[in-house]
């Protein structure tokens, strides 16, 4: 479609780069407003609230994804999520790393890229070390460590897809969107937090369309894409050292733009500030939380968002497995954080996973 859009001194790429700068700064601004975080909404002190606002997010972000699927605008039948062969191991391994690792750093990429802009300059240190060590997993020395782990598949066939458990995409996309939604409305939020999530989750389809659809041209295609943000840190900090040789693309205009959108939020509600480590021992975690997720997030295929809030979208049973994962490791590491604090004579509110932002 892009060829008859009227662009004659430009590419798709070049495009999506801008398309994708638009859609960081909503999402930057919205999930600043919200406290949008997948963390908060596992074992979070207000996770009911939060799993509020990220169901209704979900909810949307299923319905519109599926909606450009049955008007034949996007498909994703050769889409990475949908491989034939399960790389089982790495989805269940990474996504419980990456769950143990926002645990330790008290969010998940997506919110700490926020908090970057918001002023927080543990988010910062955790960001930039999380791209470093996705960038290693994906293309450098961990690589061989991806590839033996990605080895162990699981024969999925077309079960690769939710869909083919009844045949109709549709059905199954209401499905998850009305479990997602009576989940939104029963938790106790306001309308407009609730109203911030939905926006939050319209972007996702907004994306898969954009670049599979409206960008998409045939002599010089670019992969459709949504929100996501592992391989969009790897691709950003790879642009910043060596923008002269490597384009912008759409992850580093989202990444760009998730920055912006925080920022303006954050100074307009005057809720930035700045925040640094209170001690070795703090720094210490969230390093080791950082490379936890930079590995996780490659593994298991993306983030809460990537894998998650757009991944879900798409009815891919590994994205559904990965976002259990992510759960799991979460959990499981919290459970971990509460005993060993109660052990030491620490309050059971646990402290050290609690502090503010």
């Amino acid at each position: 479609m892009f060829e008859t859009l009227g662009f004659e001194d430009t590419t798709a790429r070049a495009v999506s780069v801008l398309f994708a700068l638009g859609l960081g700064i909503l999402f930057g601004g919205l999930a600043q407003l919200t406290r949008f975080c997948f963390r908060r909404a596992v074992v979070g002190e207000d996770r009911r609230q939060a799993a509020g606002v990220w169901a209704m997010a979900l909810a949307v972000a299923v319905l519109g994804t599926q909606a450009g699927v049955a008007l034949g605008w996007i498909s994703f039948a050769e889409h990475r999520l949908m491989v034939a062969d399960l790389p089982i191991a790495a989805v269940i391994l990474g996504g419980v790393m990456f769950g143990v690792g926002m645990v330790l750093t008290r969010g998940c990429v997506s919110r700490l890229m926020v908090l970057t802009g918001s002023g927080n300059l543990r988010a910062l240190v955790v960001i930039v070390t999380f791209a470093i060590v996705a960038h290693a997993t994906l293309k450098g020395v961990l690589a061989p460590l991806r590839t033996w782990i990605g080895g162990v598949t699981l024969p999925v066939s077309d079960y690769a897809s939710l869909a083919t458990l009844t045949g109709a995409p549709l059905v199954v996309a209401a499905v998850i969107a009305a479990a997602a939604l009576v989940l939104a409305l029963r938790s106790g939020n306001r309308a407009l937090p609730l109203l911030g999530g939905a926006l939050i989750g319209a972007l996702v389809p907004l994306a898969w369309v954009g670049t599979g659809y409206v960008l998409f041209d045939e002599f010089d295609p670019i992969a459709m894409e949504s929100l996501s943000f592992t391989a969009p840190s790897a691709e950003t900090l790879f642009y910043t050292l060596a923008s002269s040789a490597v384009p912008a693309g759409f992850g580093t205009g989202l990444v760009g733009g998730v920055l912006i959108g925080a920022l303006v939020a954050a100074l307009v509600s005057g809720s930035f500030q700045w925040q640094s480590f209170e001690s070795p021992r703090q720094t210490g975690r969230y390093l080791s939380g950082a490379v936890l997720m930079g590995v996780g997030g490659v593994l298991a295929g993306g983030c809460t968002v990537g894998a998650g809030l757009a991944g879900i979208p798409t009815l891919s049973l590994a994205a559904v497995l990965a976002l259990a994962s992510i759960a799991a490791g979460g959990l499981a590491a919290n459970a971990w954080l509460n005993a060993a604090a109660s052990g030491s004579g620490a309050q059971r509110a646990t402290p050290a996973v609690q502090p503010a932002e």
